[in-house]
């Protein structure tokens, strides 16, 4: 047991998660303890806007009121019970999730890429089940530069260098196709195919929306060859493109999807795969499972989610203040591009200009927080925003390109 005096200045917590954290992440040089909405507040004392909101999984922001009062209350009841029992929450947060999406079934977990693992799983075995694939061959077609996470098996069909570099060998049944392009998804369907699996938009990519007609063609396809869709959605959907889920700005059904981040309304990992009763139908006791997937505490979050959802209040904003964001963005000096949907935008940076690293850190000094990825700025504060935070930031990120 350490007899060091606990860490007090900013300085000290850094050095600390230096010297005993792993170096999976580069954070910037702030050391934050308080939030509350779109904005929180560092141990010096100065407050920054959230650009980020956790890669959306803080979609309501910080410490949202009805999401930590539905937190609370189940802390004084019940928190874990593991699945070998049923609790007073499972049942209830399945069925309104359901209800909320328009799916079937519910299959709870807690992390995005365990939920993505757990749709991989069940798509194989639909595939050697209902469409009669030979054992073992099975396989899933998946887009370039898509991000489902970093796990073995998500990294094994990522495009991305720095994600694969030295962690192989890779898991095999998987083929790689263009985002976007349908020649290509065609080309790459066969008998063998399990599913094809894409996000609806790309968000590690550049909050890339793929071309209008796109999604529809990619579902006519698997209808055609009686493969399934899986959308992942772990960060486009709930509400952060503009309606509960990114596949309904097409019309789109997907046979499967995968939600997290935002699912546990920023309070603690919470996700699912939801979709065909007789897909998810495939698994049976035993053959899948999860000790923290659906327990009580993560069962209540997500109620409290699903009912501020429900109101169509978020999507709604999304919608009104996402074109705000990018007609404003659109307007800077420096701005190549302006990606994304509601209020979700990658931002290209001209060449000439500032990016990357040092981007990020005078905004931090003017009071905004922002994800960099190399040329471009990706955006996405909680869904509580105002027009006038949002013109903050945009003012912040003009005075740091111009």
């Amino acid at each position: 047991m350490s007899t060091t005096p606990d860490a007090t200045s900013p300085q000290e917590h850094v050095a600390l998660a230096e010297r005993w954290g792993a170096h999976n992440y580069h954070p910037l040089p702030v050391v934050l303890s308080h939030g509350e909405g779109a904005w929180v507040t560092g141990l010096d004392g100065r407050r920054h806007l959230d650009f980020v909101a956790g890669y959306s999984a803080l979609n309501f922001g910080h410490r949202h009121p009805a999401i930590v009062a539905a937190a609370k209350a189940q802390l004084d009841r019940l928190t874990l019970t593991g699945r070998s029992f049923h609790n007073d929450q499972f049942g209830l947060f399945c069925r309104e999730l359901a209800e909320l999406t328009g799916t079937e079934t519910v299959l709870p977990a807690n992390t995005g890429a365990e939920a993505v693992e757990s749709a991989v799983k069940v798509a194989r075995k639909w595939a050697y089940q209902v469409k009669g694939v030979p054992d073992g061959t099975a396989e899933i077609v998946v887009a370039g530069a898509n991000f489902h996470g970093r796990t073995t098996t998500m990294v094994s069909l990522s495009t991305d260098a720095v994600a694969r570099k030295e962690f192989g060998p890779f898991t095999p049944g998987f083929r790689v196709v263009p985002y976007g392009d349908v020649d290509a998804l065609r080309s790459a369907i066969t008998d063998h195919t399990a599913a094809v699996l894409l996000e609806p938009v790309q968000g590690e990519a550049g909050v890339v929306v793929p071309p209008k007609g796109y999604l529809a063609e990619v579902r006519q396809l698997c209808d055609d060859t009686a493969t399934l869709f899986v959308a992942d959605e772990v960060q486009c959907g709930l509400a952060r493109t503009g309606a509960t889920l990114a596949l309904d700005h097409e019309g789109v059904r997907a046979d499967l999807y995968t939600l997290g981040k935002s699912l546990g309304g920023g309070l603690l990992p919470v996700s699912a795969v939801i979709g065909r009763a007789d897909v998810l139908g495939v698994l049976k006791p035993g053959e899948h499972g999860s000790t923290f997937g659906g327990n009580p505490l993560a069962a209540a979050v997500g109620r409290a989610v699903v009912k501020l959802l429900a109101t169509g209040e978020f999507q709604e904003r999304s919608r009104e203040l996402g074109a705000y964001l990018h007609a404003r963005l659109g307007e800077l000096d420096g701005v190549a591009e302006v990606n994304g949907r509601g209020l979700w935008a990658g931002v290209e940076i001209a060449e000439g200009r500032p990016s990357g690293r040092p981007v990020s850190e005078a905004l931090l000094e003017r009071g905004l927080l922002v994800k960099e990825n190399r040329s471009h700025l990706r955006i996405a504060p909680p869904l509580v925003i105002t027009r006038e935070e949002i013109d903050f930031g945009v003012d912040a990120i003009a005075e740091v390109l111009g």
